[in-house]
């Protein structure tokens, strides 16, 4: 890569495991693997070419894929759940460790999107992740067991996401060439998610029906000076 493009301005860090079970199901080897991928993953490659962005002196951008998992708990994904968890602060610390050197290191947290890959698309439909729930319960093979609790609500319920979506993979993409750009010179051991609002949201938030919800509200115009001397006057 260097003898390509003679140097290294940006990384991203986005080495991971996905799957796994939950912590009275999974096994010793994949939970070791799967933190060992993402924590060497993050570390070596931040070292390293962090090592090469500060001998030069550039004042590159570092960006870590975290997960919606490293932020809450979610059932059956213990291993991803650590690491990713882990990767938060990491982000943190390692940007303290860079400033000096006008590197800036931050996190992006992607929570399920929805493909925008015709290709992605055609193989596996429009509808993602969140249209894809998990069939059995947390963790085992069939998660059937009469001891386990079912990790996901099956029945009717409102919109999950404020503002209907989560995004698609161009949105993620938008957001870390930002932060990657010297718009955001200034940026660092901070956490960006797209995500229409899902984790802002207050666990117990319902959205009320369309017919009880108030609006369209008046828009409020962008110059009101006119008005406001008037009403000095």
């Amino acid at each position: 890569m260097i003898e390509e493009f003679g140097q290294i301005d940006i990384l991203v860090n986005n080495a991971a495991l996905l799957g796994g079970k939950g912590v009275l199901d999974e096994s010793t080897e994949f939970f070791d693997r799967a933190v060992r991928v993402a924590a060497l993953g993050n570390f070596l490659n931040t070292k390293h070419v962090g090592r090469h962005m500060a001998e030069r002196g550039i004042r590159g951008s570092i960006v870590a894929i975290s997960s919606s998992n490293g932020w809450s708990g979610s059932a059956g994904v213990i291993a991803y759940a650590f690491h990713k968890g882990g990767v938060n602060n990491f982000v943190r610390a390692a940007a303290m460790d860079l400033a000096p050197y006008g590197i800036r290191v931050n996190s992006f947290t992607p929570t399920a999107p929805t493909p925008d890959n015709p290709e992605l698309i055609k193989e596996w439909g429009a509808g993602g992740v969140l249209d894809r729930p998990r069939a059995h319960g947390i963790g085992g093979a069939t998660g059937d067991e009469e001891w386990r609790r079912p990790s996901r609500f099956t029945g009717q319920r409102a919109p999950l996401v404020p503002m209907g979506t989560t995004g698609t993979p161009t949105d993620i993409g938008h957001c870390v060439a930002w932060l990657s750009s010297d718009y955001a010179r200034l940026i660092t051991g901070c956490d960006f998610v797209v995500d229409g609002g899902a984790r802002a949201k207050n666990f117990a938030y319902a959205p009320a029906p369309a017919a009880d919800l108030a609006g369209p509200l008046p828009l409020i115009p962008l110059d009101v000076t006119g008005e406001l001397d008037r009403e000095l006057a």
